[in-house]
């Protein structure tokens, strides 16, 4: 970073600094780790073992101390291939009509409230509208050291019960949305693109209401003939910079698939994927007639419903790294 060109590329300059904040997300919490330790162990050999006060403050600094070892345990566990990339992030409504794009939308301001609050970048390129309320499918990028080894806890289905905002004798409903979530690759993802196996279509982005968001067709819809793969972007006012960013995300989701491919325990669950309806999801959100969030692949579980739409995920995130490590 200290050469004098180092920012004539710019995307070379981002891809550094994205490598060197992922280095320090890895060495500093042991660095501190390893002082808060030293700094402990001095603290007792001056410790008087009659001063009540002392000893009080003594066990907190060891509960502290506590704190960042479990903290620790949890980088440990981020060490696959491609748990420090930033993350893709899509969710797509399911059985459910109204409903279904009502919470599709409640869980993408989650994981926009997420990445917020631990000081990382979510940049929307599509949001596509419901027909009277929602969304039937978002995609965000959330850049940040280790973003996709966190977000790769959220993969699957998830489902909400709670009374309906939209029914009028506030009957009690269920609905569903699934979650993808793929690393993100630099320009060079190890994949090809022969562009005789794309189908480009371009459109006019829609917001609420059908009203119109651009005067022009700039919204671009990529499909990877060979694979089937959709992806999407509206983000800019350029129909030719949409095209750019839907490109890059082809090539990360083209890039991930061939890398579940060469994983044989990841093929299995990628061949297997299931609807977005009963018996499918891995965690529940129930609003009534209690408030309860349990994920159904580690058993965690919170009352606190409120706080984990709000973004409060850490711990089932945690839990789910926890449990990943247990499953092999």
């Amino acid at each position: 970073m200290a050469q004098g060109d180092f920012w004539s590329d710019q995307d070379r300059a981002n891809r550094t600094i994205q490598s060197l904040k992922a280095l320090k997300a890895q060495r500093d919490p042991t660095e501190r780790f390893q002082q808060g330790l030293h700094d402990l162990t001095e603290l007792l050999g001056l410790t008087d073992a009659e001063d009540a006060a002392s000893l009080t403050q003594l066990a907190k600094d060891v509960t502290g101390l506590e704190a960042q070892l479990d903290r620790l345990e949890i980088q440990r566990l981020l060490g696959g291939e491609v748990d420090a990339k930033n993350a893709i992030l899509a969710v797509h409504s399911g059985a459910g009509g109204t409903e279904s794009c009502d919470w599709t939308q409640m869980l993408f301001r989650m994981y926009g409230r997420w990445a917020e609050e631990r000081g990382f970048a979510a940049e929307v390129i599509e949001a596509t509208p419901g027909e009277e309320a929602g969304l039937k499918s978002g995609t965000m990028i959330v850049k940040g050291p280790y973003a996709y080894g966190y977000l790769q806890s959220e993969e699957g289905v998830h489902r909400l019960v709670r009374i309906s905002p939209f029914d009028a004798n506030k009957r009690r409903h269920t609905s569903f949305a699934s979650v993808d979530v793929i690393p993100e690759w630099a320009e060079d993802a190890p994949v090809e693109i022969n562009q005789a196996d794309l189908r480009i279509d371009v459109y006019r982005s829609g917001g609420k209401g059908g009203q119109s968001v651009n005067t022009t067709d700039s919204a671009v819809r990529i499909t990877h003939l060979p694979t089937g793969i959709v992806v999407q972007c509206q983000d800019e006012r350029s129909q030719l910079q949409n095209k750019a960013k839907a490109m890059h995300v082809l090539k990360s989701r083209l890039a991930d698939r061939e890398r579940r491919l060469r994983e044989e325990a990841a093929t299995k669950a990628y061949q297997a994927k299931q609807k977005i309806e009963w018996g499918s999801q891995i965690r529940s959100y129930v609003l009534h007639p209690y408030n309860m969030v349990k994920d159904l692949r580690t058993e965690h579980e919170t009352g606190n419903s409120q706080a984990v739409l709000d973004g409060k995920l850490d711990p089932f995130m945690e839990s789910y790294l926890r449990w990943k490590a247990s499953h092999g």
